[in-house]
């Protein structure tokens, strides 16, 4: 998919040419996971693959959003979306939140191409979230700063479609770099961009991965219960994330809440010491993304037999170097470190005993640090 595609696409749909196209990656998290709504660190990087909008003003009363992979086409009031729990929630969603920061909007045509796989937990909606925010912005000549788009974002995913996420896939998204991971401080947003230019095998295991019906909002009810308990002992504690294992201890928490919390805290300091493996030696060390894993299986219960047949593979292939779950867990995808033609080959054997084993056609992807959400293309008369 391109920017090519996209203008394609918008011209089948409402036959006339865009005034704007923008699009955004998807992405895949390093290490870091479920520390974000905890107010921890994590560690993302941008995909190759990248959702595209094409977007012009509307000719009529409402908007209207048109995709090349969901049906059907969604027809949506600007100034009063309702959560339809269809696919254009994701552009409908931030478009309404983009104009609680003042911005008027007019009311737009979309269409959307993308390559960014859905349901793999590589941030699919974070994609069209931003790509949508970006062109809207751009065809509005607004300039509110790719921060404030991707709070928007994340406000528009957990009010409208549902989802009570983190900020990490919506930052991740819109900020990324070429060439760097994202170390994303998730309570203070504070941003530094980390030089990796290592390959990353993500493998999906082809077990949809939806987190509106996923314990995931069950994990976030423990993880607050476990916070509020802390706080009550150390009223300094404003973050899970941010308490220390010897106040865990003396917290004493109830099964499960304990290991919740001992996951999120320790997973966090993960995540500082992939951070100064990468500035010293630009690889993140395998063994932390190994004891990520174990502890998202023994400690957060997040895993399934599709992952831990995935790592264990992997764990026992020379070259490999590393290997974990990401995107929260429950299904989606597993990323794997190494030279590339190493991942390349342990990719397609993984592949062919994943099927045997579980009859299922996993997909999986060699892929680099990418750039963040932009502007791809815009008529002259919006420069």
């Amino acid at each position: 998919m391109s920017a090519p595609g996209a203008r394609a696409a918008f011209a089948r749909a409402f036959g006339r040419p865009p005034a704007v196209i923008a699009s955004a990656p998807g992405r895949v998290n390093l290490i870091g996971e479920h520390t974000d709504y905890n107010g921890g660190d994590v560690l993302p990087m941008a995909l190759q693959a990248r959702t595209y909008v094409a977007m012009d003003r509307s000719r009529d009363m409402m908007s209207s959003a048109f995709s090349n992979s969901h049906q059907p086409q969604g027809i949506f009031a600007m100034d009063r979306p309702e959560r339809g729990n269809a696919w254009w929630d994701y552009v409908a969603g931030p478009l309404w939140m983009l104009s609680s920061l003042g911005i008027e909007l007019p009311n737009v045509d979309v269409a959307v191409v993308s390559n960014v796989p859905t349901g793999a937990g590589l941030s699919s909606s974070a994609a069209l979230e931003m790509a949508t925010l970006v062109a809207v912005a751009a065809l509005c000549r607004a300039t509110p700063g790719l921060p404030a788009l991707a709070r928007a974002a994340h406000r528009a995913e957990g009010e409208l479609v549902g989802v009570p996420c983190g900020i990490m896939d919506q930052f991740a998204s819109a900020l990324a770099r070429q060439g760097h991971a994202l170390h994303l401080a998730c309570d203070t947003e504070r941003v530094e961009h980390v030089p990796f230019g290592g390959s990353i095998l993500v493998f999906d295991t082809a077990v949809m991965h939806y987190l509106r019906t996923s314990p995931y909002a069950t994990r976030r009810m423990e993880c607050q219960q476990a916070l509020r308990a802390i706080a009550k002992r150390f009223p300094d504690v404003h973050h899970l994330a941010r308490a220390s294992m010897d106040q865990l201890k003396e917290a004493r928490l109830p099964s499960p809440l304990h290991e919740r919390a001992q996951h999120v805290i320790e997973e966090t300091i993960r995540v500082e010491n992939a951070v100064v493996a990468l500035r010293s030696t630009g690889k993140v060390p395998g063994s932390l993304l190994y004891a990520s894993h174990r502890s998202l299986r023994t400690l957060y219960d997040c895993s399934t037999p599709e992952f831990d047949w995935f790592v264990e593979e992997a764990a026992g292939r020379d070259g490999v170097t590393g290997a974990r779950l990401t995107g929260a867990g429950w299904g989606g995808c597993a990323i794997a470190t190494g030279a590339p033609e190493t991942l390349r080959e342990f990719a397609k054997d993984a592949a062919a005993a994943y099927q045997k084993r579980f009859a299922r056609e996993a997909r999986w992807w060699i892929t680099l640090a990418s750039p963040g959400a932009g502007v791809d293309w815009a008529h002259p008369s919006l420069t």
